[in-house]
């Protein structure tokens, strides 16, 4: 088909507090973008509309036209739904590519999982690279993990590979179904364990009292215990050359600087551990790849 004089790629960063919205030329490179909070209690429809909408400005003011779009969403994204995504009332029933084509008017539409899509820009662009297999691991608001093999992001049986918020942190069994090591190790649990001990500025503020001796640092300590005993099976069984950290968590120092110790003194061959050259952008910028994999080819 014959490209528009000014084609734009769209990519969005759904998420459970901010949706990311960027537009890049054809090549992905990134043009403008935006970020707009999500409004989750208002539920799903109003966040993607106004996603949307903004898109199309935005777009617009490029003074290029779209012509593919790379999305990215939490929960296991299928064509006909998403799933295990329950903090944006009524996310789960959205047909999320069918809506952006239908909105947008766009024929060429990608969708995947928020982690998959920052592995998806880690092998185009950043850490993973020159690695082989690698570990994208997020902690940011909840906790996840993508696996990349011959540099392709694993999608798994049901799209659900990494969904290690799932991780077992009890002896009970049967055990419920519900993100069990995401209440222990994540943004949104270490919010709640800052507010029960007292310190002010949430995930961050606790981190940060953490960093002298006494009770946060012990609790905190606890809780990146939990998180290792899952990564080093995950580890064991795969076998990375390299982890990737990405997520606002991941910034810290501290909790870094304890991961690595766990995984470097308990694992017989620990990968390299290092953090993500994209901040808080790696599934912004992995959707962008993903839509220049989905463009139409230039007849």
């Amino acid at each position: 088909m014959e490209r528009p004089a000014n084609p734009r790629l769209l990519g969005i960063d759904f998420g459970g507090t901010k949706m990311a919205i960027g537009v890049g030329d054809a090549d992905g490179r990134l043009l403008v973008s935006e970020r707009l909070p999500t409004n989750a209690e208002q539920g799903a429809q109003q966040a993607l509309t106004r996603a949307l909408d903004r898109a199309r400005e935005l777009a617009e003011q490029t003074g290029g036209t779209l012509v593919a779009a790379g999305i990215a969403s939490p929960g296991v994204v299928h064509d006909e739904g998403i799933e295990l995504a329950p903090n944006v009332p009524g996310w789960e029933q959205l047909r999320l590519a069918d809506a952006v084509r239908a909105h947008l008017n766009l024929a060429h539409v990608r969708v995947t999982n928020d982690l998959k899509a920052a592995a998806h820009a880690e092998l185009r662009l950043g850490a993973l690279r020159d690695a082989d297999p690698g570990l994208v691991v997020g902690l940011g608001t909840g906790v996840a993990a993508a696996v990349t093999v011959n540099g392709e992001v694993l999608p798994g049986r049901h799209g659900a590979a990494g969904e290690i918020a799932y991780g077992l942190t009890d002896h009970s069994w049967p055990p419920r179904l519900e993100p069990m090591l995401e209440a222990t190790f994540s943004g949104r649990a270490l919010d709640e364990l800052a507010q029960r001990l007292g310190v002010d500025g949430r995930a961050a503020g606790l981190c940060a009292a953490a960093q002298q001796p006494g009770e946060v640092r012990e609790q905190l300590r606890r809780r990146v215990d939990e998180l290792a005993r899952h990564l080093v099976t995950c580890c064991l069984v795969l076998d990375p050359q390299r982890i990737v950290l990405v997520g606002s968590v991941a910034g810290n120092d501290l909790v870094r600087a304890l991961l690595t110790e766990r995984l470097t003194h308990t694992l017989p061959y620990p990968p390299e551990i290092v953090l993500s050259d994209f901040a808080q952008d790696a599934a912004l910028l992995g959707s962008l790849a993903m839509a220049v994999e989905a463009q139409p080819a230039v007849v």
